[in-house]
């Protein structure tokens, strides 16, 4: 779920200040959360635990996938799950940020990506890491330079790849919702970074995933000027919602707000009747990717009866002990769809379906768990042996931060601490699973 610099180089490549705080009791617009994880989302992250190696990465499908390494991190900080092996993931990051956000390793040193930089940043923030000192990198720093000036005219304001070519700028919408978020919890967020990710919003209140048609390069400023080329995304909205939420918490920013709760309300017109979200293009049937950030995002917003109805879909998908028949040895892993989860009861989860799981439980138990990436970090889960759709989830606001600027002043800031068909021959069912999973991983800044 990214957009890549030179996907024929890279198949891992994104989506991803040292600063003295005060507590602060500012309340995020909207926002109600759970602070003890239901059983089930504690589940699915002790199994994405499992998935991690000894050197603190997710396996991909060629060596270890950073991006989607910080999904796992950012299912484990949402429920409070094997903090150790959480320490692990960010002690394996901060030795591999050029790895994740260059294209050094392939001889081209200079060059940055948008969206793994700005989810590098939003791994620091949550794991309350120095965000100016992560490792040997000032993520902060390198974030605030990736951002275009009012020269750049419609571009101003975009966090952008900078790259050479015969790389392209892939910078996208779920990008640039985590500069915004990483900004807002670390110091500041620019008005220019906000204001490019509002006009990524159409008049219907739905975000585009690009600032251009799908297929051009051409960025237009308004997203409805598009008209029916423009592709509104759920889980770009859902990511937009939850960052322009954090963002107008801040003393300086303006417009972020009203902007998220039009968001939101898409969100909940498009919900489908039994609480699941699909995403756009080959995404577009229901799943749980889409439904996990979506019912985050409606929870972000007080919708808590379309988020617990999403949440309740996403269950569905679960491997459970009573029913996980051959996948009994996979208890808590959250399949893509439906027709995944009978697959791995019937026969097991195969190694060649391994990624798509990796890939589809950290975005799906953001539903269950129901803390928004505004408060991750800040609000400390509490993981209880509980659990099931008995209402335990007690809505409650939460602590962020209260500062803004370019470059920010420093204010009230609590800073607390996502390609795959490389077997051939196992036919057309195969080849279109595997290119769901490649349009996953290439379209968003979570894997």
């Amino acid at each position: 779920m990214r957009a890549l610099g030179s996907g024929a180089r890279r198949w891992s490549v994104t989506a991803g200040a040292s600063i003295a705080v005060l507590a602060a009791a500012v309340m995020l617009p909207g926002v109600a959360t759970a602070d003890e994880p239901t059983a089930e989302a504690v589940a699915a992250a002790d199994w994405l635990a499992g998935e991690i190696d000894d050197a603190g990465g997710m396996p991909g499908m060629v060596g270890t996938d950073w991006g989607l390494t910080i999904d796992a991190l950012i299912a484990l900080e949402a429920t409070g799950a094997a903090p150790d092996v959480a320490q692990r993931i960010t002690d394996g990051l901060k030795l591999h940020v050029r790895d994740y956000n260059s294209y050094d390793a392939w001889g081209q040193p200079g060059q940055r990506v948008a969206g793994a930089t700005a989810k590098l940043l939003y791994a620091a923030v949550i794991t309350d890491s120095d965000p100016a000192a992560f490792g040997e990198y000032d993520l902060r720093q390198e974030t605030i330079d990736l951002i275009a000036g009012p020269e750049a005219g419609l571009e101003d304001g975009r966090v952008k790849d900078l790259v050479a070519a015969p790389s392209v700028d892939n910078s996208n919408t779920f990008g640039q919702s985590l500069a915004v978020l990483g900004l807002s919890r670390s110091g500041g967020v620019p008005q220019n970074a906000v204001d490019f990710l509002i006009d990524q919003q159409c008049s219907g209140g739905g975000f585009r995933l690009y600032p251009y048609a799908f297929g051009g390069s051409v960025v237009t400023g308004d997203c409805d000027e598009q008209g029916d080329a423009a592709v509104l995304d759920p889980d770009s909205t859902a990511m937009a919602v939850q960052a322009l939420f954090t963002a107008a918490a801040l003393d300086d920013v303006d417009g972020a707000e009203a902007a998220a709760r039009k968001g939101a309300d898409w969100l909940k017109s498009i919900q489908n009747g039994d609480g699941s979200f699909g995403g756009s293009g080959p995404t577009a049937a229901a799943n749980t990717n889409s439904t996990g950030l979506a019912g985050q995002a409606l929870a972000a917003a007080g919708y808590q009866v379309e988020a617990d109805s999403a949440a309740d879909w996403v269950r569905k998908h679960q491997l459970v002990a009573d029913t996980a028949g051959a996948a009994s040895a996979e208890l808590g892993a959250i399949a893509y769809n439906g027709d995944s989860l009978t697959e791995a009861r019937t026969n097991g989860i195969a190694q060649f379906q391994r990624d798509q799981w990796r890939r589809a439980t950290p975005q799906a138990v953001l539903a269950v768990a129901q803390v928004s990436m505004g408060e991750i970090g800040i609000v400390t889960p509490t993981p209880h042996p509980g659990g099931g759709d008995d209402g335990e989830t007690s809505p409650t606001p939460s602590p962020t931060p209260s500062t803004g600027g370019t470059p920010p002043p420093m204010k009230q800031l609590p800073v607390t601490g996502n390609p795959v068909l490389t077997i051939a021959g196992f036919g057309a069912a195969l080849v279109v699973a595997g290119l769901v999973t490649l349009h996953i991983a290439r379209r968003k800044e979570l894997s």
